[in-house]
């Protein structure tokens, strides 16, 4: 079976990032049985200046985008969008912008355990911000989540009272930042091949296939 690797460069707070990953889900479902896919979950913060504590969402993202009327049309889109891929985007619910540095440490700390249990970190928090309305910012809520996915809740619980990590994921961010990586959700395929942005379930099993054989071209040849 071919191998590829994915490294998936998002952040939590970014609804296009959650369409991405539900696609490469579904991409990755329907190569199953002709790749083997393993995914890993890189940092990016869309609002790197925010406090520990975030900011009202509402007002925030009011002044990001440049008014109500404009979040009111993008949170439209993405509700339908979200629909087609098995999301029920609720974002009446948010109420704080947090800022996602922690939730990055937690997502890199769940890797210890393994590929699937970093992913299910990082889809629990999508869910926590996205459909449940919970601050991802807060200690609390990102224990919970490290406790439904498996991880030593006391452990977790040290690591985010330390400063652990916290320097390694600003590094990481920096680096995607300096291979041109502008905006997310990019996925990094194989180290080689980056596609940008939420791109359709087509689009991404297509790449998977291709950059397979192209793999196995190169071993050919």
């Amino acid at each position: 079976m071919d191998l590829v690797n994915i490294d998936v460069v998002s952040d939590v707070v970014c609804p296009w990032c959650y369409l991405g990953k539900a696609r490469l889900d579904q991409a990755i479902a329907n190569v199953a049985d002709e790749i083997h896919v393993t995914v890993n979950w890189r940092p990016y913060q869309l609002n790197p200046d925010l406090p520990p504590e975030g900011v009202d969402h509402k007002s925030h993202l009011a002044a990001k985008l440049g008014g109500q009327a404009a979040v009111d049309r993008a949170h439209q889109m993405l509700t339908g969008l979200g629909q087609q891929d098995g999301i029920a985007f609720d974002f009446d619910a948010v109420k704080i912008s947090p800022n996602t540095l922690d939730a990055h440490r937690l997502i890199r700390w769940a890797l210890t355990e393994g590929p699937e249990v970093q992913s299910k970190v990082a889809s629990l928090l999508f869910k926590a911000n996205f459909e449940q309305g919970r601050n991802v910012g807060d200690h609390a809520v990102l224990l919970d989540i490290a406790t439904e996915a498996g991880l030593d809740r006391n452990v977790i619980a040290a690591l985010l009272a330390s400063n652990a990590d916290k320097d390694t994921v600003g590094e990481e961010i920096e680096a995607a930042r300096g291979m041109g990586v502008t905006g997310v959700p990019c996925f990094i395929i194989d180290s080689k091949y980056a596609v940008m942005g939420a791109q359709s379930v087509d689009v991404l099993t297509d790449a998977l296939r291709d950059i397979a054989k192209m793999k196995n071209t190169a071993q050919i040849n």
